[in-house]
């Protein structure tokens, strides 16, 4: 496998194997426990085992990140809440007052920010803000925010008239800020769609230079996006770790690893899972380097969540019709799977994406 990893992050992974496959294992399976007492005890592990605190430094390495998202998916646990603080974000270098007001709040975990990049179809225009001295007045639409119903705040892309994209936090009890519509995806998570009529906010809620907020989202992105190959490539790996286990399990007439037929599919599940692994790993290098990785986290992306959905596919195939029953543990990675491969820009959209870079811009280095 290509890991070539130091001895911290062989350490880190070990610990968090340790954590994923005893504690937290033994939290996620308890049905007495309210989500509430869930959350709370697996956050005490977390933070004991050092991961609570990885996503709440902007000085984390991609490549520990991955790290630990991979293992905790891989064991099973990566969708146990509480397992990361809240991240920083697009807030992270903020000034005061947003600091002190959002910022801070946001990481001790007494605040709920959503990040609104994306309007719906049928938007006339962009979500906009006017400039009325040192307030903007922010109209238009956000259609999917993910965690906004619960959010306190959100940060999101506005065209400000005459100064262009800006990121801007937005406090959800506002004047003027409506939820449209709550709703869930097949994965279980849940969203939101906003509508702003004319609500104000003050300009100094703007983040970063007048202009700058789609630079800023789209690194933002980047970077969510190598967290989503990262929790994809960890599923992949557990769904084939599952195969090989089911495999040799006994059987009437013994372990069906005595089939020709199913070591061939087993050992091509194995080969797709090494080469998504190897270009999620050299994203992550190649942005701790401090290159500049925005096509091929775009690529680890698409790789590793194709290729995960992929196996869990065949998962199925060779387990068999129990694999399907509401409950078992392929039928909910192929519903999480399903939805990685929409998040943080579907499939189709990226390679497009990646197209127009190298033909029209000249630009990319793949």
């Amino acid at each position: 496998m290509p890991d070539f990893l130091s001895d911290e992050l062989t350490a880190l992974r070990q610990r968090t194997v340790a954590l994923a496959q005893g504690p937290l294992a033994a939290l996620r399976d308890d049905p007495t426990l309210t989500p509430a007492e869930r959350s709370a005890q697996v956050r005490a592990l977390a933070k004991q085992a050092g991961l609570f605190g990885l996503t709440q430094d902007a000085r984390t390495p991609a490549l520990t990140l991955l790290v630990a998202r991979e293992t905790l998916a891989r064991h099973g646990a990566a969708h146990l809440p509480g397992l990361f603080g809240p991240d920083a974000g697009l807030p992270a270098g903020v000034a005061e007052p947003l600091r002190s007001t959002h910022l801070a709040p946001m990481l001790a975990g007494e605040r709920r920010g959503g990040f609104a990049f994306t309007e719906p179809g049928d938007a006339p225009r962009p979500t906009w803000a006017a400039v009325d001295g040192d307030t903007l007045i922010v109209s238009g639409r956000k259609s999917y925010v993910t965690g906004g119903a619960e959010a306190d705040f959100l940060v999101a892309l506005v065209e400000v008239d005459g100064q262009g994209p800006a990121m801007v936090v937005i406090d959800t009890a506002l004047p003027g800020v409506v939820i449209d519509r709550r709703f869930a995806s097949l994965d279980g998570s849940t969203h939101a769609a906003f509508r702003f009529d004319g609500v104000r906010v003050p300009r100094s809620h703007a983040i970063g230079a007048p202009g700058a907020g789609r630079s800023q989202a789209l690194a933002r992105i980047s970077a969510v996006r190598r967290l989503v190959a990262a929790d994809a490539l960890g599923t992949a790996l557990w769904a084939v770790d599952f195969v090989g286990a089911d495999l040799l399990r006994q059987r009437r007439g013994g372990p069906r690893a005595a089939s020709e037929r199913m070591r061939l599919r087993y050992g091509a599940m194995r080969i797709q899972a090494y080469a998504a692994r190897s270009a999620v790993y050299r994203a992550a290098r190649l942005h701790d380097s401090g290159r500049d990785a925005v096509n091929e986290s775009i690529a680890a992306k698409v790789i590793a969540t194709e290729t995960a959905g992929q196996l869990v596919d065949q998962a199925i195939q060779l387990v068999g019709g129990e694999a399907l029953v509401t409950g078992h543990p392929l039928e909910a990675a192929l519903r999480h799977l399903r939805a990685l491969r929409l998040a943080e820009g579907e499939t189709d959209v990226l390679q497009v994406n990646l197209a127009r870079g190298s033909l029209d811009l000249g630009k990319g280095g793949l």
